[in-house]
């Protein structure tokens, strides 16, 4: 019979019991989420296990507390007799085999992924549909061109990384490539969709993502080659619009970014998702270098009524005002959800 709980351990640590006596809610994580307002940890006390959907770290009562600890897993069992002064007659809990973590490569340098994914994205082509797609949202071709998008391979991605190695490109620490079961460097397998360049301020690329076709929720996700041999994860990079000017309008998704650009002239900021700021401190610290003084925010119109986009739309305003920025808000007929749908729209297609 097990001796100990989840309820247990959660209050042995100190982490916030659940409100309204719900077995399972949200804490903050403590390896990935950066201040207490972000809460991506699960715990559910029925089921006695945690997980965290934004980083992957998962696992029981045990784990739990050698997470918060530090305390080898094979000793938890022991330590947690001792704090608890609970009778230690239970038989020993058989080792956990582990499964071998695949080796992945760090992260390499911006200028290298840039060379790499510029070379890519020289090797493949734009389906029709994917056109048809973009200049229906306001996008010339010259604007297509010139932004570099391209229809996602569906074969030959070995093939294509020979060729860049040949052509002396590097692809260890690039994120979509990695290393097949006979050691052979290859490209990740994506759904058919739209891959689009996540571009820093000197319009490098940073990473890809991908507008996938035949989905109906998470149509972006990035191309990352984690957890596969010699893979790597992407890093939730910020995305430029235009040059650099005194005031930028801050999005979500760079293909919203690249259309309010093309449609206005604007200089426009795409975050992942509001919820996902991880590198738009460090972007905004860098442009404020080079002159931004005042932001303009212009998420989708449901971050009013949606509590999770409500939320964190509240993390981005405090840390604009944190940084010293002057900031306001763009607001639009909420009929139309994005301010790119609205322009193109309302501006430009009733005008004709």
């Amino acid at each position: 019979m097990e001796i100990f709980h989840m309820s247990d351990v959660v209050s042995l640590l100190g982490i916030p019991m659940p409100p309204s006596g719900r077995s399972s809610y949200y804490v903050q994580c403590p390896c990935c989420d950066e201040s207490p307002r972000k809460k991506h940890l699960n715990i559910n006390l029925k089921k006695e296990v945690y997980r965290c959907p934004r980083c992957g770290i998962s696992g029981g009562i045990f784990d739990l507390y050698s997470l918060y600890t530090g305390v080898p897993r094979d000793k938890v069992r022991k330590a947690l007799v001792e704090k608890l002064g609970m009778p230690d007659n239970r038989p020993k809990p058989k080792k956990r085999i582990q499964p071998q973590a695949k080796p992945e490569c760090p992260i390499t340098d911006v200028d290298t992924r840039h060379a790499t994914y510029s070379a890519l994205l020289d090797k493949l082509t734009l389906a029709a549909d994917h056109k048809e797609n973009l200049l229906g949202r306001g996008l010339m071709e010259d604007d297509i061109i010139r932004l570099g998008y391209r229809t996602t391979p569906v074969v030959g991605m070995t093939a294509i990384a020979g060729k860049l190695q040949s052509e002396g490109m590097y692809l260890a620490g690039v994120p979509g490539f990695y290393r097949n079961e006979s050691g052979t460097w290859t490209f990740i397998h994506e759904e058919r969709g739209i891959l689009i360049p996540m571009r820093d301020q000197k319009g490098r690329i940073q990473g890809l993502q991908i507008r996938r076709d035949k989905v109906k929720k998470r149509k972006f996700r990035w191309v990352s080659s984690t957890e596969r041999p010699d893979g790597c994860p992407a890093e939730g990079w910020t995305h430029l619009a235009g040059p650099v000017r005194p005031m930028l309008v801050l999005t979500e998704g760079p293909m919203k970014a690249d259309v309010i650009h093309a449609l206005t002239g604007l200089t426009v900021l795409a975050v992942p998702g509001v919820n996902s700021l991880t590198q738009l401190e460090t972007t905004l610290s860098d442009l404020r270098a080079e002159g931004v003084a005042e932001i303009k925010t212009a998420f989708d119109m449901d971050f009013a009524t949606n509590y999770h986009v409500q939320n964190g739309y509240n993390n981005l305003l405090s840390l604009l005002g944190n940084m010293g920025f002057r900031f306001g808000t763009y607001l639009w007929d909420p009929r139309y959800k994005g301010l790119d749908d609205y322009i193109w729209e309302y501006c430009f297609q009733k005008k004709r």
